[in-house]
């Protein structure tokens, strides 16, 4: 008991100091809808509408540690920060009816790149792929170098 004790005490104090490390801001503008979107950067929503999605289900946005645009995604297409779609940027495998169609990962060790995992609908062939983004081509706006890489198929 005092050992589970010990590790609840130890779990709480390493949960308070969370949010020290977590101040970057790479969630602080969202993309989502019909050309819609939400920017938190001001501490208050402030609206956007000058996104490219046309979606009803999920997609995928990421910024830099200080909250500024870098690229959202539907999970078939990508956008860069001018709203452009990325050299390379389309045919991703991810299907506009998945919930969740899209999830964007910085890669672990490389402030440049970002795996973007697509997943297509329920028991489709295409199941959960990978591709990564390098943020220092197309003159720092991205560029998918890597397409569709297959993890797994028939996701359920």
């Amino acid at each position: 008991m005092r050992f589970a004790l010990r590790n609840i005490i130890l779990l709480c104090f390493l949960s308070a100091s969370l949010p020290i490390v977590a101040q970057q801001r790479e969630a602080n503008i969202w993309y989502f809808g019909r050309y819609l979107g939400v920017d938190f950067n001001s501490g208050t929503p402030v609206p956007l509408n000058d996104g490219q999605l046309n979606t009803t289900e999920g997609v995928a946005t990421i910024c830099d540690a200080n909250g500024a645009l870098l690229f959202y995604t539907d999970g078939v297409k990508i956008w860069n920060r001018l709203h452009q779609v990325m050299p390379n940027g389309t045919g991703l495998l991810g299907d506009p009816s998945s919930t969740q169609s899209a999830i964007i990962v910085p890669k672990i060790g490389d402030n440049t790149r970002y795996y973007v995992f697509t997943v297509a609908q329920l028991s489709g062939p295409n199941g959960l792929n990978y591709s990564v983004v390098n943020m220092t081509l197309d003159g720092g706006k991205g560029d998918v170098e890597l397409k569709n890489v297959p993890v797994i198929s028939n996701v359920v």
